[in-house]
């Protein structure tokens, strides 16, 4: 009777390890079957803006009070490919574009929503592997340059809501393969839609007890469209005056940049005109957070919600002579803002360590439990987030295949490391190096041919080839 009891209780205690088996497998392999959702798991509301450069955080209070100050400042956050299409395809894959595909914005094999697609990159993603793990996943916004006009959703989301345009008003949308259209009505202001759009994701995955991933994507502060409420708030506000601004010397600079002339009057001030509608228009993009905090909060998802906030490139105001645009490889075009509050995460807290844009797609799959693809490039940031990471990576690589975006710099590599050095090589042989520790606005080029830099050269040669594992080794200085 005893060896019988025993039997059963043995064959009972088997049943429930193989079911325990059976149930976490689906959250760390990368089988594509849906997992059953878990309550306990974090929630992720990925904040992405639109053109901001790291400055412009400044005039955004509510987003400084909810997650700057309740979360982790990066202030070496960087974005590899510094334009729209690469650094949303880099996100969504976590690899940098000479792994992705995607180089510029409009060519339909290697550029926006049609590159992004053709190389299969649709397939295989944050969303899909969030998706297949148990989660909620929900795109509000921008997806990609070129997709417009199409009922076409994407594998991998439960939520799409995609905007086609970069109008804040009259304009269509992709809401779950049907189009709808908002007019000119205060209402149909696009920051505040996507505002609204977020809480309802929210809400309704709270009530389904259900783990969710938002991808928001406004397009502010791109074209500076402000709300009409606030139209005149930062009347007369100037652009930034930094010392590269309008560079008085710019002979150590390659010849795309030496026959740039100073700016006039006349441009100076449609650089103010232009950063006055930008920062008016940041001021929706600042409610949306607060939004988004305020509904995590009221739905009892706040301190298991891990929320970023950054943007996919910068932008020029006069910097260099350069009176507009991005996609080159200055600070103002690659350096990011980037804030991240969770659990765990040290209020008030900054870190220097570098960050890349290949890293979030790691950083989510981690916090989840997810297995993280082989093909990745990026990292994980949760030692960073924790405090706890002793080694880190020690470079990150720049690149850009999009001329028409930058006027006529022509294609490049770079390499920036962790102690500020910066060299770029450009396909023409033009090069640069800067010490961003004593030369942070990069007024001066200490490269000289007799002397090159043969260790980041040699650096850099790894990391414009590698893939996955390599990337990541390259990076380390390995």
């Amino acid at each position: 009777m005893l060896r019988a009891v025993k039997l059963v209780t043995s064959v009972a205690l088997s049943v429930v390890v193989a079911l325990s088996v059976v149930l976490f497998s689906g959250v760390s392999s990368p089988g594509p079957r849906k997992a059953q959702a878990a309550t306990s798991r974090p929630n992720f509301v990925f904040i992405l803006a639109d053109d901001m450069r790291k400055d412009d955080l400044k005039y955004m209070p509510k987003t400084r009070s909810l997650l700057q100050d309740k979360g982790m400042s990066f202030s070496n956050a960087y974005v590899s490919d510094a334009l729209c299409a690469p650094s949303r395809a880099t996100i969504m894959r976590g690899q940098y574009a000479h792994n992705t595909g995607v180089w510029n914005n409009e060519n339909p094999t290697n550029g926006g929503w049609e590159g992004y697609r053709s190389n299969g990159n649709e397939r295989d993603n944050v969303a899909t592997r969030l998706d297949a793990s148990g989660y909620r996943t929900a795109l509000i916004g921008k997806y990609f340059n070129g997709y417009e006009n199409t009922r076409y959703v994407p594998q991998g989301w439960d939520k799409w809501f995609a905007t086609f345009t970069f109008d804040y008003f009259d304009y269509d949308v992709n809401a779950n393969g049907t189009i709808r259209h908002f007019g000119s009505r205060n209402g149909d202001y696009l920051t505040d839609v996507l505002r609204t759009q977020t809480r309802g994701f929210i809400g309704t995955s709270v009530a389904q007890d259900t783990p969710f991933f938002a991808y928001v994507a406004p397009i502010a502060p791109h074209t500076g469209v402000p709300a009409p409420r606030d139209e005149h708030k930062y009347d007369g506000v100037r652009a930034p005056r930094l010392p590269s601004f309008n560079e008085r010397d710019v002979s150590d600079k390659p010849p795309w940049i030496r026959q740039l002339p100073r700016l006039s009057d006349l441009e100076k001030a449609k650089i103010n005109d232009r950063y006055e509608r930008r920062v008016e228009t940041l001021q929706a993009l600042d409610d949306l957070v607060g939004g988004v905090v305020d509904k995590l909060r009221n739905s009892g998802q706040l301190s298991n919600t891990y929320i970023m906030f950054t943007s996919d490139n910068g932008y020029h105001h006069g910097e260099h002579r350069i009176p507009s645009s991005k996609a080159r490889p200055y600070e103002e075009d690659v350096n990011m803002p980037l804030l991240v509050r969770g659990s765990g995460v040290a209020p008030g807290s900054t870190t220097a360590k570098l960050a890349l844009n290949t890293d979030y797609f790691p950083t989510f799959t981690d916090l989840a439990g997810v297995y993280t693809p082989s093909y990745v490039d990026g990292r994980s940031l949760l030692p960073i987030l924790k405090g706890n990471a002793t080694t880190w990576q020690s470079a990150i690589l720049l690149e850009a295949h999009h001329t028409r975006y930058a006027g006529s710099t022509p294609s490049y590599y770079g390499i920036r490391s962790n102690e500020g050095r910066k060299y770029v090589e450009y396909n023409s042989g033009e090069r640069e190096l800067y010490n961003l520790g004593t030369d942070p606005y990069e007024l001066r080029s200490s490269y000289k041919a007799a002397t090159p830099p043969s260790g980041l050269a040699t650096r850099l040669k790894a990391l414009k080839a590698c893939a996955g594992a390599s990337c990541r080794s390259a990076e380390n200085g390995r």
